[in-house]
């Protein structure tokens, strides 16, 4: 089965950053996958899209114009994806 294209209005996952880890090995917010709905797509690069993203605090925004978000496997559980998104997992 082929991996669909993204295209506006789609539901996908986000990966969140997290925050920094402190110096005890602790993090105040570990990543963390959250929903996020397709904005835009970069036609050059279909894998690089522009979403907004519902946190518990509220909708952020992750536009093309400020670097948009890349397309990332690994999925929800992948610490290497902050910033990533991904299609949702099938259960």
């Amino acid at each position: 089965m082929s991996i669909p294209a993204p295209s506006i209005g789609r539901i996908v996952h986000y990966v969140s950053h997290g925050t920094p880890v402190l110096d005890d090995g602790t993090r105040a917010f570990p990543p963390a996958c959250r929903a996020a709905v397709v904005t835009e797509v970069d036609l050059a690069d279909p894998d690089r899209v522009g979403l907004a993203v519902d946190n518990p605090t509220g909708r952020f925004y992750h536009p093309l114009a400020a670097g948009g978000c890349r397309r990332a496997d690994g999925g929800c559980t992948d610490p290497a994806a902050g910033g990533s998104w991904h299609w949702p997992e099938r259960v």
